[in-house]
């Protein structure tokens, strides 16, 4: 009769640590899925912002659902890359810390993880878009391009990261079928390119002697300077871009007004203000933390939003 009535107690003691040690599974799956970095998605809210939607209820919740799609997406990605680069992590002082590379996630659940996501990203943007889902199909081979190659190339590394960024502008543009300008695909390029090679240059300071094995390609770059005359080409060559883009004849007859040239100065403040972080504040490893934890940039990026919209919908 003891015995009887102990069993259900004990029962009742087991649950809750199942259910515990379940929802610790998911928040160390969900954390090796990066959802901070899923802030770089916001780029596909270029096409509806450019092209003067933004307040068309419909296709905002079609782009958010687009935008919804690439987090999934993109979780899958950084599962997969931290699976195959789990023995490079555990050599850096920070990427060691993450959930595969600790151990605290085992690579074949990452993986499995992975594949479901990636299933349902994609079933998603059929549904949202074929155009889209072509898009989303073609940004994670580019991301296992990446992984298992391009990764190790010099120069093609950073382009293919800037790849990403590409697609992702032209996802949110084709998924509600809307132009969007040249010159913003390749200020998005060369804004892309600045953040990468920044990154680069973090960690060859922050690694030194250990930076080839933590990173193969990091030995090609060789020292800082090298790259530091890439991000001087890089920085003029966003800065042009983004300039020319305000003032050609297609921007000022589509939104009606030469004034986007007035956001100049929160672009000049924003790379500046970046290289500042880099070289001063050694950062620079993590563009979407720095992002929104440093206030005077994301004031900056605060403001240029307001001020476009302002100039853009007030037509």
């Amino acid at each position: 009769m003891q015995n009887e009535a102990k069993e259900p107690r004990n029962r009742k003691e087991i649950k809750p640590e199942g259910h515990g040690e379940r929802m610790e599974k998911l928040k160390t799956l969900l954390e090796a899925m990066r959802p901070r970095q899923w802030i770089k998605n916001f780029f596909i809210y270029a096409g509806i912002l450019f092209s003067k939607n933004m307040f068309d209820l419909g296709m905002l919740a079609t782009v958010t659902a687009g935008f919804a799609a690439f987090c999934l997406l993109t979780g899958a990605v950084y599962l997969i890359n931290d699976a195959v680069d789990s023995e490079e992590d555990k050599k850096h002082p920070e990427k060691r810390n993450r959930p595969i590379a600790s151990g605290r996630l085992e690579i074949k659940t990452a993986l499995g993880a992975a594949t479901i996501l990636v299933i349902l990203s994609l079933i998603f943007s059929f549904f949202l878009s074929t155009e889209f889902l072509w898009v989303a199909l073609l940004y994670f081979v580019v991301q296992l391009g990446y992984m298992f190659y391009l990764k190790r190339k010099v120069i093609l590394d950073v382009f293919s990261v800037a790849a990403g960024f590409v697609l992702r502008v032209i996802a949110g543009a084709v998924i509600i079928d809307v132009e969007i300008s040249k010159w913003l695909i390749v200020s998005t390029i060369a804004v892309s390119l600045f953040l990468a090679l920044s990154k680069r240059r973090h960690e060859i300071e922050t690694l030194e002697n250990d930076a080839k094995s933590h990173r193969k390609v990091l030995d090609d770059y060789d020292t800082t300077y090298l790259l530091d005359q890439m991000i001087s080409v890089v920085t003029a060559f966003t800065l042009i871009c983004y300039t020319l883009y305000t003032i050609s004849p297609e921007t000022i007859e589509k939104f009606g007004t030469e004034n986007l040239i007035f956001t100049i100065p929160f672009v000049l403040y924003g790379i500046l203000r970046y290289l500042y972080l880099v070289h001063k504040k050694g950062e620079g490893g993590n563009p979407e933390k720095i992002l929104v934890s440093d206030k005077p940039l994301l004031i900056n990026i605060i403001l240029w939003i307001i001020v476009s919209g302002v100039i853009i919908y007030r037509q």
